[in-house]
């Protein structure tokens, strides 16, 4: 059995975590789309104005879509955490916080709840960036240790 891992130091908060790597790779992906559709779209002279602007508009779609994968964070302050999802911000104090799992195939951190239900924090996932993904799941955990009822525990 392997010693446990090392508490890591508690940050000065408010801390938030995101999945940069991600994050970047997303918006850039999306601009590029962006860029590529349009330019295609204003270089083809058989395009009618109204076909023109579909392009775009489809264009701009994508890049919602995708700027919409890059929102999840966890922001966390003296007071609690905020879980940004990707269509739903939750605000939870410290006391309601019980756990901080992110266990080995996991796609993102859960937080077992004091209500008994499970919440996913998609703002810290191990993707692209798995060793930080690691880091920010240890400091959150040390963070629910410290500031409330966290066991730990995954």
């Amino acid at each position: 059995m392997s010693a446990p891992a090392p508490r890591p130091e508690l940050p000065t908060l408010p801390v938030t975590f995101r999945p940069t790597r991600t994050r970047v790779v997303l918006l850039t992906v999306g601009a590029a789309m962006f860029v590529v559709i349009t330019v295609i779209a204003m270089s083809l002279d058989q395009l009618s104005p109204g076909e023109r602007v579909s392009f775009i508009f489809t264009a701009l779609l994508f890049f919602a879509v995708l700027a919409l994968l890059s929102r999840p964070k966890v922001v966390a302050d003296d007071h609690g955490v905020t879980v940004v999802n990707l269509t739903r911000t939750r605000r939870l104090s410290w006391a309601e916080i019980l756990r901080v799992n992110l266990r080995v195939g996991d796609p993102w951190v859960f937080l077992d709840l004091s209500d008994g239900t499970s919440m996913p924090a998609l703002g810290i996932q191990p993707g692209i960036a798995k060793e930080q993904a690691i880091r920010d799941a240890r400091t959150l955990r040390a963070l629910a240790e410290n500031h409330g009822t966290c066991t730990e525990n995954g």
